[in-house]
C-alpha cells in the first residue's frame, strides 16, 4: 500500500510539475475532530505537500497529498472506561483555489484518504477551505472529511502553507 501510495503521489507531482507556471506548497495543520469522531479524538496533527499552478486569472489547479494524525482519547460507555486508539490518513487529492481578491481565497481539495488502521480500505476525502494569504504564506481555515460506506468523520481544521 505504501509503495502504491508512493507512486501515485510521483505521478501526480510529476505530471502536475511539467507546468512552468506552478509552485510547490508545504504546510501543517492542527485539527478538532467534531461529531462522534470527537469523542473519541482529542486532535489532529499534520503535515501536507502540494503543487498549484495558475490555469487563468486567480484561479490554480494542482494536487496535494499528506499526513494527519489524530490522538485518541479516553471515552465513556455503559462497560466502563475505555481508550480509542490513534489514526492516521494520508491523502491523496486534486487541488482547485480560487482567488476573491488578492488576500481572500477559496478552495477545497477532493480525492480519496489511505487510512493507517488496519484493513480499513480507501476513503472519499474531501477538504473545503477558506483562507488569508500574504507574501508567500497561506492560513486556512477547513473542514476534512472522510466517508465511507455511509459513514462519516469530520474535523475542522487550521492550517499554514508556505508557497515557494
Amino acid at each position: 500500500m505504501k509503495k502504491l501510495f508512493l507512486a501515485g503521489a510521483l505521478a501526480l507531482f510529476g505530471a502536475v510539475n511539467a507546468q512552468s507556471n506552478g509552485h510547490f506548497k508545504l504546510g501543517a495543520n492542527v485539527s478538532l475532530p467534531v461529531g462522534d469522531f470527537g469523542k473519541v479524538s482529542s486532535i489532529g496533527i499534520g503535515a501536507d505537500l502540494g503543487y498549484m499552478f495558475n490555469v487563468a486569472k486567480d484561479f490554480e489547479l494542482g494536487a496535494v497529498t499528506g499526513y494527519t494524525h489524530f490522538l485518541g482519547k479516553e471515552y465513556k460507555t455503559p462497560v466502563g472506561t475505555l481508550k480509542a486508539d490513534s489514526y492516521g490518513v494520508i491523502p491523496v487529492a486534486a487541488s482547485a483555489k480560487y482567488n476573491v481578491t488578492p488576500e481572500f481565497f477559496l478552495g477545497t481539495d477532493l480525492g480519496v484518504a489511505f487510512s493507517t488502521v488496519k484493513d480499513s480500505g480507501t476513503l472519499f476525502y474531501y477538504n473545503p477551505k477558506v483562507g488569508y494569504q500574504f507574501s508567500n504564506n497561506e492560513v486556512a481555515l477547513s473542514y476534512k472529511g472522510f466517508s465511507q460506506n455511509g459513514g462519516s468523520l469530520g474535523a475542522v481544521s487550521l492550517g499554514y502553507f508556505y508557497n515557494f
